[in-house]
C-alpha cells in the first residue's frame, strides 16, 4: 500500500478574477498584485510541507502561483514542478473573458440553469471530470513508480482515518499529515478543483470530517483556496488501485486573514 497526501491550491487572483471575468483556457492572464500576495501567505503557510511531486496547470496564473509556493517551501528547492495541460480551468467557450453574468444570461436564454449550461465550444461538467480522472492515473502510477508500495494495509489507512475525524475548519497547515511521507501538490483553477472534489466525494466515495457540509465542500474555492485529501494506492492486476480516500480539509483560507487590502 502507498497512503500519500493530495493537497490542492487555487491560483492567486488575475485581473479578470477582480473584474468578474470568465478565464477559462482562452484568457490566460498573469496574477494581478492581490494575486502575488496571496501567492506568498500560501507559500507561508505551507512552506514546512515537504512536497515530493508538483503538478500544475500549464495557465500562467497557475504556474506563478506554483512558483512563488515552492519559493517560499523550505524544502522543495529541487523538487520538479511538471506542467500538466490536464489540469486546465474548464473552458467556458464564447463566454471566455466576457462577464460572469453574461454566462448566466447565456443560459436563461437556452432555457437552462446556469450550472448545466455549456456556451458554444466550451467543456461539459464531465468532460472536465474525464480529464481529471486521466490525471489521478498519471499520478497514481506515477507515486507508485517513484515511491513504491511500502506498509501493511491496516498501518498504511490509519493516519488518514484518524487525522480526518480530528481536524477542525481551520488547523495547522500540516493535518492529516502525520504518518504520512509521500506529498503531492496540485495547483490548478476554480471550477477545475471544484469538479475535482465533487468526483472525489461522490463518485470515488472519499470520507469527509464530520465538521464538513457539503455546501462548503462543493463551494467555489476561493484564490489560493487550499484542500487536501489523503489517499491510499494498492496494485490490482499489476494497475494502481484506489483503496482508500479521506477529505482533511477543504477550501481553506485562513492564511489570507491577515492580508493587508493592496495599496
Amino acid at each position: 500500500m502507498l497512503t500519500f497526501s493530495l493537497t490542492f491550491v487555487r491560483h492567486g487572483e488575475t485581473q479578470s478574477n477582480k473584474d468578474k471575468l470568465l478565464q477559462g483556457q482562452g484568457v490566460d492572464n498573469p496574477l494581478s498584485e492581490t494575486g502575488v500576495r496571496q501567492a506568498e501567505a500560501a507559500g507561508q503557510y505551507l512552506k514546512d510541507i515537504p512536497f515530493s511531486n508538483v503538478f500544475v496547470s500549464n495557465l500562467q496564473r497557475a504556474m506563478q502561483t506554483a512558483e512563488i509556493i515552492l519559493r517560499n517551501n523550505t524544502h522543495c528547492s529541487g523538487t520538479e514542478m511538471v506542467l500538466e495541460p490536464l489540469l486546465r480551468e474548464m473552458s467556458f467557450g464564447v463566454a471566455e473573458g466576457r462577464p460572469k453574468e453574461d454566462l448566466k444570461n447565456m443560459a436563461n436564454a437556452a432555457g437552462q440553469a446556469g450550472r448545466d449550461y455549456t456556451p458554444p465550444g466550451g467543456e461539459t461538467t464531465e468532460q472536465v471530470k474525464l480529464r481529471f480522472k486521466k490525471f489521478l492515473k498519471i499520478l497514481f502510477e506515477r507515486l507508485l513508480d517513484e515511491h513504491g508500495l511500502s506498509g501493511p494495509e491496516a498501518s498504511s489507512g490509519a493516519a488518514g482515518d484518524a487525522a480526518a475525524s480530528d481536524v477542525p475548519p481551520d488547523g495547522s497547515a500540516d493535518d492529516g499529515l502525520q504518518g504520512v511521507s509521500v506529498h503531492a501538490l496540485v495547483v490548478s483553477h476554480g471550477a477545475f478543483i471544484r469538479i475535482a472534489v465533487r468526483h472525489l466525494v461522490e463518485d470515488l466515495e472519499c470520507a469527509i470530517p464530520a465538521w464538513v457540509k457539503m455546501s462548503h465542500l462543493f463551494s467555489p474555492c476561493p484564490n489560493t483556496g487550499i484542500s487536501r485529501f489523503i489517499l491510499t494506492l494498492s496494485r490490482s492486476e499489476s494497475r494502481p488501485a484506489l483503496a482508500a480516500a479521506r477529505c482533511i480539509f477543504a477550501n481553506r483560507k485562513g492564511h489570507l486573514e491577515n492580508l493587508s487590502p493592496a495599496e
